[in-house]
C-alpha cells in the first residue's frame, strides 16, 4: 500500500508575514518595488497597504512540500502555482495540501498534490499543483 494515497493531508504550516521579511526578501531578490516595501505607496493602490512578494509566497509552498517530502521534493519537485488574490504584510497565512493523485508511467512515479495558501480570512490566495519524484519501490 502506498504511504501517500489519494486524499492524504499534508502538515499545515502557518506563518506570520512580517514587514521584515519582505525587506530580506527583497535584499535577496533585488526586487525593491515600492509596493511591498512603502505602506504610503501601497496605501494609494488597489491594496491599499503593502503586499508581499508572490515569490516569497510560493516559497511557503515549497517549504511545506519540502516537509512533507523531503529530499524527494528538493531533487525534482514541481509547482504549477496561480496567484488568486495579495498576501498583505502583517497577515498570518497557513499552507494546506493533499495529494491528489499517484502516478507510474514510464518507469517514473510521482505524486501530484493540490496546495494552497490560505489568508488569515481561509481565503485561497495561491493555489497550486505540486508533483513530486519518487522511487518506484518506496511503501508505507
Amino acid at each position: 500500500m502506498s504511504r501517500y494515497p489519494a486524499g492524504r493531508a499534508l502538515p499545515v504550516i502557518t506563518r506570520r508575514i512580517a514587514q521584515e521579511h519582505v525587506q530580506l526578501y527583497a535584499e535577496a531578490s533585488g526586487d525593491h518595488n515600492p509596493l511591498h516595501l512603502d505602506a504610503e505607496f501601497a496605501a494609494k493602490t488597489e491594496f491599499g497597504r503593502p503586499i508581499a512578494h508572490g515569490m516569497l509566497a510560493l516559497g511557503l509552498i515549497c517549504e511545506a512540500m519540502a516537509r512533507s517530502f523531503g529530499r524527494h521534493w528538493l531533487n525534482g519537485g514541481g509547482l504549477r502555482a496561480r496567484f488568486k488574490g495579495p498576501v498583505y504584510v502583517g497577515e498570518e497565512v497557513s499552507i494546506h495540501g493533499e495529494v491528489s493523485r499517484e502516478l507510474i508511467e514510464g518507469g517514473q512515479r510521482r505524486l501530484s498534490c493540490n496546495v494552497a495558501l490560505r489568508n488569515s480570512k481561509g481565503e485561497d490566495v495561491v493555489t497550486a499543483v505540486a508533483t513530486v519524484p519518487l522511487p518506484l519501490g518506496e511503501t508505507g
